[in-house]
């Protein structure tokens, strides 16, 4: 997204990336019904953008999707205003608050995640795949009420100073957060899968933990030199923002 886009061009970005980002946890089996929701930051704003609660999966599009200010209340006179927000919008917009450098957040009840989060146990970090992606295991954060900031506050507290960007809320089910909507998206995606490999280990047996030393080198290996390197930018594009590399 250009540095240069006006405001209406951000917000409109953000509305159709968040849109199409649900087709994603529809594809990865993360959600069921109209559970779950992605929300993004618009960048150098004080808005958010979030779906509409209740509303099916294929129903959504970027005209639906909600703006919201930073303490959840929906933009009057924009697209989508008139509807209910998601119930997690309170939560989301605590998060966005607390958490300046996040710019995105997803709250599924994907299955196997969710199955850790009943039982109030973290996912322990036994793959080099959670050590890259994560940086550790995947922490529970506390039992909280839905309708007001309460999970919101709880991922805050559980994530701050945690390298992981995924959190298990007791008895509900995960939250991850990310630089932008897809980011969150992603690690929703490998959250579900770690979750189910370490379940099937242990159906075989105790799992074998990861030296803390192989894991700090592992994650940064991951999050600093894994992937290909962004182009060195143009004259004509000198002042364009360089692009985050992706997994």
């Amino acid at each position: 997204m250009s540095g240069h886009a006006s405001v209406e061009e951000r917000v409109d970005q953000v509305r159709a990336d968040v849109a199409g980002l649900h087709a994603e946890l529809v594809r990865y089996g993360l959600v069921a019904w109209t559970a779950g929701n992605v929300s993004g930051r618009v960048p150098g704003t004080e808005f958010f953008v979030i779906k509409p609660s209740g509303v099916a999966y294929e129903d959504l599009t970027a005209g639906n999707m909600i703006l919201c200010t930073l303490d959840g209340t929906p933009v009057p006179g924009t697209s989508g205003a008139e509807l209910a927000s998601s119930s997690d919008t309170a939560a989301h917009a605590y998060v966005y608050r607390h958490m300046p450098d996040v710019g995105g957040v997803v709250h599924t009840h994907s299955t196997y995640a969710t199955a850790w989060a009943a039982r109030g146990e973290p996912v322990p970090c036994v793959l080099t795949a959670m050590a890259d992606e994560f940086g550790g295991e995947i922490p529970v954060g506390p039992f909280a009420v839905i309708g007001d900031d309460s999970i919101g506050r709880g991922i805050v507290s559980t994530l701050t100073g945690h390298r992981s960007r995924a959190v298990l809320m007791r008895n509900h089910g995960p939250f991850t957060v990310g630089r932008d909507a897809r980011d969150a998206v992603k690690a929703a995606v490998m959250l579900e899968d770690v979750a189910r490999t370490v379940h099937l280990s242990r159906q075989l047996g105790e799992p074998v933990p990861l030296d803390p030393g192989h894991i700090d080198a592992l994650f940064h290996r991951y999050q600093n030199v894994y992937g290909q390197p962004a182009a060195a930018p143009s004259a004509s594009a000198a002042e364009a923002p360089t692009t985050s590399r992706s997994a």
